[in-house]
């Protein structure tokens, strides 16, 4: 059934059209580990911050919707043609996060400083755009960072009024002017897909297996965590262990196999009364998830025990029947 509290984007961009010149913003930088910063802009700036960050992302929408430009469920649109994808707000949980502390907890939020923060960590700039007396018309416009796109001042010259000079800023930076991704209430509008799925660390169709393989191993292994986690919220932080996921084949090894394994690696694995495996944070489920792949061994020459980064499963040797 499709929600009736979805924002209906191009009876939006009408209504934003015409309070555009009344609309307030503000700037958030935002790191590789989605710490919020916020920042201040000179004032001769604001002739450019409404054409880059909005104005276009408008008319895109308004002009659209004469030529039939449609919304699509990003988790089920694949690369259409004059398609706006659609998603929900909690299903980007990083997006989320960054607009809970904007909106719940400014006043932890710390001023961005080259000095004590580096701009070279930056992965992204959020525009957050407010209507006088009016919090239902706030929405947010996120842009990725690339650093190819930054000057760093120490390295940098300019060039003015025919001659190269000492570049006087701290950093410097090339905003990017394309589309990319719109907030607004519980929806994220996604104009650049690539750009979306990079800022955000978003890859929907690896999180779907990932989400598959944490319910086989759920049924399978018999586990222990501490009071208000559990192994889904554990394995969509956790970038690595994702991409491990995609090819692991879960109830290769036992349960018994997994504890014996780790006891003979000498790793901390440990197990309750009940001999459930007890995972306290993403080392414990790193190793465990090691261990159901066969990513330990030990060295037959020097005994020195080694994680497999990777590895490529090798024909039987001749003579010898394949196991299972």
């Amino acid at each position: 059934m499709e929600k009736t509290d979805q924002t209906d984007i191009f009876l939006w961009a009408n209504n934003i059209d015409g309070v555009k010149k009344d609309l307030n913003v503000e700037l958030f930088l935002f790191n590789k580990h989605y710490t919020p910063y916020s920042t201040n802009f000179a004032s001769d700036l604001n002739a450019q911050i409404k054409p880059l960050f909005l104005f276009d992302l408008i008319n895109f929408v308004n002009l659209g919707a004469g030529t039939g430009l449609s919304v699509r469920d990003f988790e089920l649109s694949d690369n259409e043609e004059n398609v706006i994808l659609r998603t929900d707000l909690e299903n980007v949980g990083r997006a989320e996060t960054l607009i809970h502390l904007i909106e719940n907890q400014r006043s932890d939020i710390s001023e961005f400083s080259e000095q004590d923060h580096e701009f070279k960590r930056i992965k992204g700039i959020l525009a957050r755009f407010t209507l006088p007396g009016q919090p239902d018309k706030t929405f947010y416009v996120a842009k990725l960072i690339s650093q190819g796109q930054v000057l760093d001042g120490a390295a940098a010259w300019e060039f003015r009024e025919g001659k190269f000079g000492i570049f006087q800023a701290d950093v410097g930076l090339k905003m990017p002017a394309d589309n990319q991704v719109l907030i607004v209430g519980k929806d994220i509008f996604v104009y650049n897909q690539s750009k979306f799925e990079r800022l955000f660390n978003y890859d929907y169709k690896k999180q779907m297996l990932a989400d598959k393989k944490v319910e086989e191993i759920s049924q399978k292994y018999k586990l222990s965590f501490p009071e208000g986690m559990d192994l889904q919220s554990l394995v969509r932080d956790r970038k690595k262990t994702i991409n491990k996921l995609q090819k692991l084949e879960v109830g290769l090894i036992t349960q018994e196999q997994a504890i014996e394994y780790a006891e003979q690696m000498q790793l901390e694995l440990m197990t309750d009364d009940t001999d459930a495996i007890i995972i306290m944070d993403g080392n414990d489920l790193d190793v465990f998830v090691n261990l159901i792949n066969e990513d330990y061994i030990t060295s037959e020459i020097t005994g020195k025990r080694y994680e497999i980064k990777s590895k490529r499963l090798l024909d039987d040797p001749e003579g010898e029947p394949p196991r299972g």
